[in-house]
């Protein structure tokens, strides 16, 4: 159901982010790197509060925007490079992640843009949705894909612009390339990968988000 008006669990979402908010920066690793990416993260919530008003959104979108909202924070506080994924994950599972994958960098800044295409794109499908009313399921699935593509390319450059002003050590550690000169090319693929998740499955067995 599209929704306007905040509601008890619209308060309760929020509260929950602000509260991972106010822990992630307790002795960030780097707290210049974590105000840089927390930046994004006031101008994304911006973003939401103004595209709930104006067109509004079912919770589910709303969530998944918010769960993109806290693995990005997670990511901020351990700079991306150093979130112990691994750690806890044998902590809890007793499991090798990193080993059985054979990866040798941390993986976290990956799941991060894939999430990107995953979690964002019931909300970027109901802007495109209610900007162009008359577009058929599978041309707004070809635009939110695009968008995510552009999206991509563009927060890179703001990236690569950033970085030149910073120190090498700086720059690596708010970019977080752990050496890998595609880094960005791949940071991409999955955000447009992840869209692509999240899109086709709609198109096939179309949901709330596609028909409201």
């Amino acid at each position: 159901m599209i929704e306007k008006q905040f509601k008890l669990k619209h308060y309760i979402a929020l509260g929950l982010l602000l509260i991972a908010i106010v822990i992630s920066g307790i002795q960030p690793l780097e707290f210049e790197a974590y105000l840089l990416h927390q930046a994004g993260t006031v101008f994304m919530l911006i973003l939401l509060f103004v595209i709930f008003k104006k067109i509004g959104l079912d919770f589910l979108s709303f969530t998944l925007y918010l769960l993109f909202l806290l693995i990005h924070i997670i990511g901020a506080h351990y700079l991306y490079s150093y979130v112990p994924y691994n750690d806890w994950i044998l902590q809890l599972f007793h499991f090798n992640l990193d080993h059985y994958m054979g990866w040798s960098r941390n993986m976290y800044d990956r799941l991060v843009h894939l999430a990107y295409g995953v979690l964002l794109y019931p909300l970027i499908y109901r802007v495109f949705q209610v900007w162009l009313p008359s577009a058929k399921p599978f041309s707004l699935f070809l635009l939110v894909v695009q968008f995510v593509m552009a999206s991509s390319v563009l927060y890179e450059l703001i990236e690569w612009a950033i970085a030149i002003g910073l120190s090498p050590e700086e720059a690596e550690n708010y970019n977080g390339q752990q050496g890998d000169m595609w880094d960005a090319h791949k940071d991409m693929l999955l955000a447009t990968i992840g869209a692509i998740i999240y899109g086709l499955p709609a198109l096939v067995l179309p949901s709330k988000t596609n028909n409201s």
